[in-house]
């Protein structure tokens, strides 16, 4: 069923498919972006509500929450019921929780409403991974996965712009956001007809997938691809959760600084990311990780020296570059290190890694920053991504010597 470009062997673009796996990738950007915009005034319309500040502030991170908790046992019952239906519930889950906040009367409620819609960011997400590793192979995966890093990159912009323009209409408007992927429901029939047709023709390989699986250590290799992909997502998520502070400590406005240096971040990570097919076939998953990481490392470095707008904003696109690199890459060893009626698993365990690590780089981050300063936390951090990209590039170097003691 796999092949090198789609599951129809049209491009990308032209498969409904891929098109609806692309655009469900981005609901993990949309679950949190959505309603930042919204928060100052949706608080202020509780005016009798004494935690309405610190409610307010947590919606944004409840589906996180959710999603850490939940994301292996979505990967178990995707695995169980099929990826397709599972992937559908999950849109369904995600859009009627998302936009609860549009007519709930209280925060509390909201509240749970968005550790709802953190159930369906799990179940999208960790469905989405697998059917990835189920329809794609070869270079095709590999396209996929730098538009999907592309497609997050451009949708994020996209969501938080639209939802700043109705949140100065009303705070409750941005909710409606949520419904967009109502939207995507007839795009992924296809998905749901094509996983269906593959278990028809091939159930006899679908038993001996399954009892093999038994004798293949796939646990150990998941959970060190998790905690890769842990250890990068916190260390990359100093940008957003740490630059507002960086800026305005050295008296430059945070909220348009932010802006500008994150816009830089995400444009360049998508046009990179849009090129990550060419990119990985060059010159191999190994080296992709190397690059990447020295990329982010020598972002950091620009970063560290001085907050000088160049270094800025030229330090966060090196940032957004090398990201755009690590993030599909890592997404690709997965599905490798995973077997095929594991990837639900495998695809919970990093969706898992990948929320957590947004959960705790403030937590890790913010007490090293405030007893030595930014600079100093920058430098660490790049040395840190350069030793990354040392080890990427090692395991390239030692390839051959591994190829030769094997024969």
């Amino acid at each position: 069923m796999s092949t090198q470009s789609s599951p129809s062997n049209r491009p990308l673009w032209l498969e409904t498919a891929a098109i609806a796996l692309l655009m469900t990738a981005t609901l993990k950007i949309m679950a949190n972006a959505t309603i930042s915009p919204a928060l100052p005034a949706l608080a202020a319309s509780f005016p009798n509500d004494p935690a309405a500040d610190y409610l307010t502030c947590f919606l944004v991170a409840a589906p996180s929450l959710t999603v850490v908790l939940i994301a292996p046992f979505a990967g178990l019952a995707a695995d169980r019921f099929g990826r397709g239906p599972f992937l559908l519930a999950g849109v369904l889950l995600f859009a009627l929780a998302g936009s609860a906040g549009f007519y709930l009367p209280d925060l509390e409620s909201i509240l749970a409403s968005r550790l709802l819609l953190g159930v369906g960011v799990a179940m999208t997400m960790t469905a989405q991974v697998a059917l990835v590793g189920d329809l794609f192979s070869g270079a095709g995966r590999s396209a996929f996965m730098g538009w999907q890093t592309a497609a997050i990159n451009f949708s994020g912009f996209l969501f938080i712009t639209l939802a700043g323009a109705l949140a100065g209409l009303s705070p409750r408007l941005p909710f409606l956001v949520y419904l967009l992927p109502l939207m995507l429901i007839p795009l992924l029939m296809p998905v749901l007809r094509q996983e269906r047709n593959a278990r028809r023709e091939k159930p006899c390989e679908g038993i001996k997938a399954s009892t093999g699986t038994q004798s293949k250590a796939w646990l150990a290799p998941s959970l060190a691809v998790g905690l890769l992909t842990l250890v990068t997502v916190m260390l990359f998520f100093l940008m957003p959760s740490q630059l507002p502070f960086y800026l305005d400590a050295n008296g430059i406005d945070g909220a348009s600084g932010t802006a500008m240096g994150l816009g830089a971040l995400t444009l360049v990570g998508g046009f990179v990311a849009i090129a990550y097919k060419r990119i990985s076939t060059a010159i191999g998953l190994a080296a992709s990780f190397g690059f990447g990481y020295a990329l982010m490392g020598a972002g950091f470095a620009v970063l560290s020296v001085e907050a000088l707008w160049p270094l800025i904003l030229g330090g966060a696109a090196l940032v957004g570059a090398g990201y755009s690199l690590v993030q599909p890459s890592f997404l690709l060893l997965a599905l490798q290190v995973a077997p095929e009626d594991r990837r639900g698993s495998v695809a919970g365990i990093v969706a898992t890694s990948m929320f957590l690590g947004q959960v705790v780089s403030p937590l890790v981050m913010t007490m090293p920053i405030q007893s030595y300063g930014f600079p100093v936390v920058f430098a660490g951090t790049a040395i840190s991504l350069v030793l990354f990209a040392v080890a990427g590039f090692g395991l390239l170097v030692l390839r051959p010597f591994r190829a030769g003691q094997a024969r």
